[in-house]
């Protein structure tokens, strides 16, 4: 018998019925022959709920105290989905992220996790009993409990995975698997058979919200076999995993895209050694996340820096900047909003130079202004006005191929 491990995000678990639907999964893998570990988002909405209540109470909750109060949306989960379990003749038992021996970082709200002390689960298991663990939260080597941040289900899941050595882990959610782009908004979008680690984690980066960056990252890692799938029907999802099966044609695999964007421009800074590195370890020691950069000397004693931000993090940039003033040294600030970023991903971008290119001509061809540019050796990504990110997407799609059944 192996273990696999199944998660279930919070829509699959968003009422009754569809936590009685998951139960009949869990005993069709337990039938199949596998000992199974299931891992469990909070019901629906409930978590937004939560912190909306915290929000009434106070303007800037406690991050401790808001992780006690939002780990009681998954507790209710698992005890729910345990009974139901029950009810269908198999035993199984519910765990608490700190009860499964999931040990985090003193991070509250945004914790990483450091170590799982398995044996219980493992004891569980042995004993024929499925395990239904809480999923985004863990505690302290000192005994404080922590959560992992939004998707942070996603990583409990793939870390338990790994140090189980299970040989699949299952992520159910509301769609059938990865897509070419987000079906949502583009008619012609495609789900794939299968993606690399790599593809999948930068679109997980840069917006596919299908997945937890880093619970990608962490199957990587520890080389765990993901398959994403509808938790609604019995449909192949999309496995994830270190080599796949090249799609014919593909030079690039999917377009990640992600609005809110803004852009921040510092102008009139020393051009010295030194300036670089202290405007982005200001923004990193105050929790502000920088994307694309751009520096442009402006004179032999002078440089402009540009930066990408999200909106939500742009009043606290600005603040930090602006009480920073004199150390930094800068004339001005601008920024920039209403900015989306698309991005363009595969890997097959390694071997096929002249990829950046054609995306540029492609935008240039639909009229979409380019604002700013980043790129590795597997995705190339492009600043632009809000209003053309979908126009953007979609022309960049049908360019590509992605829709072109025959590159199956």
């Amino acid at each position: 018998m192996g273990i696999i491990v199944q998660k279930y995000g919070g829509t699959s678990v968003g009422s009754i019925e569809k936590i009685k639907n998951a139960a009949n999964r869990v005993v069709q893998a337990v039938e199949n022959g596998n000992k199974v570990v299931v891992v469990v988002s909070a019901m629906g909405k409930s978590t937004d709920t939560l912190v909306n209540m915290a929000n009434e109470i106070s303007n800037k909750p406690a991050k401790r105290e808001l992780d006690m109060l939002l780990t009681t949306g998954e507790q209710i989960t698992i005890s729910l989905l345990t009974m139901a379990i029950g009810e269908l003749g198999v035993e199984a038992v519910s765990l608490t992220g700190w009860q499964a021996g999931i040990i985090t970082e003193a991070d509250h709200g945004n914790a990483r996790i450091k170590d799982i002390q398995k044996e219980k689960i493992v004891t569980y298991l042995n004993e024929g009993k499925v395990v239904i663990v809480a999923g985004f939260q863990g505690i302290t080597e000192m005994g404080e409990i922590t959560t992992l941040g939004r998707g942070g289900s996603d990583t409990t899941a793939v870390a338990l995975a790994a140090a189980l050595s299970a040989k699949k882990c299952f992520i159910y959610t509301d769609v059938p698997g990865v897509f070419t782009t987000d079906p949502r908004y583009v008619n012609g979008a495609r789900k794939l058979h299968s993606i690399s680690y790599d593809e999948m984690l930068e679109m997980a980066n840069l917006g596919a919200g299908v997945l937890h960056p880093r619970a990608v990252e962490f199957a990587k890692n520890y080389n765990v076999t993901l398959e994403v799938a509808s938790s609604m029907t019995e449909e192949t999802g999309t496995l994830i995993e270190e080599d796949v099966s090249m799609e014919q044609n593909l030079i690039v695999r999917g377009i990640a895209f992600e609005n809110d964007v803004t852009k921040i421009t510092v102008s009139q800074l020393p051009n010295q050694i030194g300036t670089l590195s202290g405007l982005f370890s200001l923004l990193s020691k105050n929790s502000i996340n920088v994307d694309i950069i751009i520096q442009n000397e402006t004179g032999s004693k002078t440089v402009d820096i540009s930066f990408s931000t999200s909106r939500s993090s742009l009043e606290d940039a600005l603040a930090v900047l602006k009480a920073h003033k004199e150390t930094l040294g800068y004339e001005a600030i601008r920024h920039e909003g209403d900015l989306a970023k698309v991005s363009i991903i595969g890997s097959g971008m390694i071997s096929n130079p002249g990829v950046a290119a054609k995306m540029f001509a492609i935008l240039a061809e639909n009229d979409v202004t380019i604002k700013m540019v980043s790129t590795s050796e597997i995705k190339v990504s492009a600043l632009v006005d809000e209003e053309n990110m979908v126009p953007a997407v979609e022309a960049l799609h049908r360019a590509f191929q992605l829709d072109d059944e025959e590159n199956e």
